[in-house]
């Protein structure tokens, strides 16, 4: 650690507050009915932003479709060794979970283990995590 020079002196923090629409990995339901990875999908099959998208909505979208591929109607993420895991939606994801934790692989595991052995399988989806946390804590055999 180093003195400052002035030892009364803070940096203070400032947040922002936005009334628009922004893409985050933490999202847990799909309020319009659509998947998550809607925008993502149109942009690659027909490459037109949403309306009423901003600059930086429109950046940001360009940016998030550099990491998914499209083959006819099936999404992929792009993973950093050339592989592809299959993007899904909150309604194939309860059986996913039961599948794997309990089904044919019948592994009880952690929730870390288990959100790697979903990646192992070949899915995603942007709450994986978060998702086998609350998946894991309700098991009553784990």
């Amino acid at each position: 650690m180093i003195q400052h020079p002035d030892k009364n002196y803070i940096d203070f923090i400032e947040v922002e507050i936005r009334d628009q629409h922004a893409y985050c990995f933490h999202v847990d339901r799909e309020p319009d009915g659509k998947p998550w990875y809607h925008d993502i999908k149109k942009f690659l099959a027909t490459r037109e932003y949403p309306e009423n998208a901003t600059n930086g909505q429109k950046q940001a979208l360009r940016r998030l479709a550099n990491h998914f591929f499209l083959n006819r109607e099936i999404m992929y993420k792009r993973t950093p060794d050339i592989g592809l895991l299959r993007c899904v939606d909150v309604a194939e994801v309860v059986g996913l979970l039961e599948e794997i934790h309990g089904g044919t692989f019948v592994s009880h595991m952690n929730e870390f283990t288990f959100a790697k052995k979903i990646l192992r399988s070949g899915y995603f989806w942007m709450t994986m995590e978060s998702h086998s946390i609350h998946y894991v804590q309700k098991c009553h055999q784990c």
